[in-house]
């Protein structure tokens, strides 16, 4: 994946960003910024700071159902075509030829990545691409997800052959393991997306996804395609976290189709949000448009399970970036002093460097968090403990991972994401030209340098300010006395503007090559 994500860009930048000679995370070296880097971190943290004065006075009241919403299928027409059966069925189909394309290249195709439709579809289009895409807008992925579609397709086909019979074994699924298996599996998949040397290999991602297929299935078949989508499956339960904060949401009106449901979703209010289950059976429902960001402030216990994968997503996308600059190429420099440059193409110093990072990252997150918490316990003489107080909040890093994700991965996704058009034709690498696009060249300029940068400092201040946001709106609904909503927020927000000036350090570092 490192190499992928390098290749191109690092050529593109200096063709038609901006023309020196680093280039630092699609903007160029810090010294080429229209102003000094330390002006902007400076003016960024004092937006956040500022930010929570205007909340303060403003934000009043919390509640989870006074929100403005829009019925998308309020009317007979919208619901039939929104809703439709038939529609989904080309989509699911194309969902799982996708799936097919992606393993039959992988085996067959092409062996160079940028050749192949494989890496480039896996990295940039599907995991950069539907990530930001079901945070802003929807959770499509409840719908498209082509393990889930398999299997559903299955079961039908068996329930029709035994007369009703499941196919799954429905084995009770053991309450203490919540989503750790999916938190585990998507750790797994953050140390090959950034430390595995051969992630962008199409055989290797051929592989690793028939293996993920394979588990994924047995894990449905053992204890039921919902309740492992919701506890076993990674990608389903981090894109769910994620489609939290989009624009829409699908709801349950019938408290009878609920109470009938065995997902238990609802929250504290009693009412059932983006429960995909209790949405396709039941009558009275909703399809709504909401403001972003709100969902991540529904009224619900959070676990630690979750809060450890909220820790994980945000600390992993800052390492992808981190792990391109200039101080961490002085760490693996350090692992090789100590460990010398043997070992084979897989295991190496170099790879021991990255899954050091991997795996401490997210630790040293974990441990930042806990001390501003155990601050915010404190502020408010110990009535929540430390790990209490991280659950209350833990939604609220959400916007954080989110607005880095998309400023980190904006140049990938729209220069290289570019791939796809070429390979869309010609995907085993064949000389194929199925729908004439296999000559297309890639818009290298199609943004430039100094908006890219503005860009993604907006994108870094508005994703803090909406954190701080949730923040004010979770302690209002926890502490009843304004003094101590006012003192549990002084912690978080030193965290958040920490957390700002830390992004924008980041990507403001040249690329190390």
């Amino acid at each position: 994946m490192k190499d992928l994500k390098i290749i191109l860009p690092a050529a593109a930048a200096v063709g038609s960003l901006v023309a020196v000679p680093a280039y630092a995370h699609g903007f160029g070296e810090r010294t080429e910024l229209p102003v000094p880097l330390v002006y902007f971190l400076i003016g960024a943290g004092l937006a956040v700071a500022l930010s929570f004065l205007f909340i303060s006075v403003l934000v009043k009241a919390s509640g989870e159902s006074s929100y403005w919403r829009f019925n998308l299928i309020g009317t007979r027409w919208s619901q039939a075509i929104l809703t439709s059966h038939i529609l989904l069925v080309p989509i699911k189909l194309f969902s799982v030829f996708l799936l097919g394309i992606v393993i039959a290249t992988g085996y067959w195709g092409e062996s160079a990545p940028l050749l192949n439709f494989s890496p480039t579809f896996i990295w940039i289009i599907w995991w950069v691409g539907m990530s930001i895409f079901i945070a802003l807008i929807g959770n499509v992925w409840a719908l498209i997800n082509p393990w889930k579609i398999l299997f559903g397709w299955a079961e039908g086909l068996y329930q029709l052959a035994r007369s009703g019979k499941n196919l799954s074994l429905n084995r009770p699924y053991p309450t203490k393991l919540g989503i750790w298996p999916a938190l585990a599996l998507f750790g797994v998949y953050t140390w090959i997306q950034d430390s595995y040397p051969k992630s962008d290999i199409p055989s290797h991602i051929a592989t690793m996804v028939a293996i993920y297929s394979i588990f994924t299935l047995i894990g449905m078949f053992v204890f039921g395609k919902n309740k492992w989508l919701r506890h076993g499956e990674a990608f389903s339960v981090v894109f769910s976290l994620l489609a939290r904060f989009s624009a829409t949401e699908v709801r349950v009106n019938s408290q009878d189709s609920c109470q009938a449901c065995s997902t238990n979703c609802r929250d504290h209010s009693g009412e059932c949000i983006d429960c995909y289950e209790c949405f396709e059976k039941a009558n009275c429902r909703e399809i709504n448009m909401r403001p972003l960001a709100i969902g991540l402030d529904r009224d619900e216990t959070i676990m630690n399970d979750v809060l450890a994968l909220v820790v994980l997503m945000l600390a992993t996308v800052t390492f992808d970036g981190f792990s391109a600059t200039a101080a961490w190429a002085e760490f693996q420099t350090v692992i090789l002093d100590i460990f010398g440059t043997g070992g084979g193409q897989i295991f190496n110093s170099l790879v021991l460097a990255d899954t050091i990072g991997v795996f401490l990252m997210p630790v040293a997150f974990f441990v930042v968090y806990l001390f501003f918490s155990k601050i915010m316990s404190n502020s408010v003489d110990g009535r929540t403990s430390t790990l209490e107080m991280a659950r209350i909040f833990g939604y609220s890093l959400i916007p954080i991972a989110l607005a880095y994700n998309i400023a980190h991965f904006i140049t990938l996704l729209l220069i290289q994401g570019q791939l796809i058009i070429p390979l869309a034709s010609d995907p085993f690498g064949s000389g194929w030209d199925l729908f004439g696009t296999a000559d297309y060249s890639l818009n290298i300029a199609i943004i430039n340098a100094r908006v890219l940068w503005f860009l993604s400092v907006s994108l870094i201040v508005l994703g803090h300010v909406l954190a701080v946001y949730l923040a004010h709106r979770v302690a209002i609904r926890t502490f009843s006395d304004r003094a101590l909503v006012l003192k549990s927020q002084y912690p978080m927000l030193a965290l958040m503007v920490l957390y700002t000036i830390v992004s924008l350090w980041i990507i403001a570092q040249p690329i190390v090559l």
